[in-house]
């Protein structure tokens, strides 16, 4: 990834990236070429007695019908995490009223997150990081849904549906292209257009880069 130092995240960023992330692309090369996958992941960091190594792990599911599971994986494997992303305007620039010299861009924050693609084919490994996902995304809801809503024999049958995978995470490239580059008047340019077209997420995250 293409980082210049001015984009270049804190590590407490990157932790909540991955953290907090929605969903990200598991791409994996195989036998029969690049293979991808969207899907929810739950990030557990350096330490946790749920990741091997040094770097911490990605953990997810694929359905059982989805070959990516099934297929050799070559090398590293590849998940694409995501944070907020936002079209800039130069209409929103001072220096636009100043002098014209302006282009649009694009802001965002994203993860390139490398690593071992593990499969778990077991109904107990996977069951239980069915419950941290759900866990992690009812969270903000004040009666949050349960597994154990659900008919057990249901829950089985769902569980025998899908695969356990896991990212063993070997390096994390990272960055967060949020105006760090603009003088401060066209930082709060870009801080009021965001917010007035009502993308709260992305206008917070230049706010929080501004410092």
């Amino acid at each position: 990834m293409y980082i210049p130092a001015h984009f270049a995240p804190e590590a407490a960023l990157v932790d909540e990236l991955l953290r907090n992330h929605r969903a990200a692309d598991l791409v994996t090369l195989t036998d029969q070429g690049l293979v991808a996958t969207m899907l929810p992941f739950i990030y557990e960091p350096p330490g946790s007695p749920r990741a091997e190594g040094a770097h911490g792990a990605l953990h997810g599911h694929l359905a059982r019908n989805n070959d990516q599971w099934k297929l050799n994986a070559r090398g590293e494997a590849l998940a694409i995490v995501r944070g907020p992303d936002a079209y800039i305007s130069p209409g929103w620039y001072a220096s636009k009223a100043e002098h014209g010299r302006a282009v649009p861009t694009w802001n965002y924050v994203t993860a390139h997150v490398y690593g071992r693609f593990v499969v778990h084919d077991d109904p107990g490994w996977t069951e239980d990081l069915v419950r941290r996902l759900t866990a992690k995304h009812e969270a903000h809801r004040d009666h949050p849904w349960s597994v154990d809503d659900a008919p057990r024999a249901y829950v089985e049958g769902q569980l025998r549906a899908i695969v356990g995978v896991e990212l063993e995470i070997t390096r994390i490239e990272a960055k967060a292209k949020l105006s760090q580059n603009r003088p401060p008047a066209d930082v709060e340019g870009v801080i009021a257009g965001l917010r007035e077209r009502g993308d709260t997420a992305s206008a917070d995250a230049v706010e929080r880069a501004r410092g």
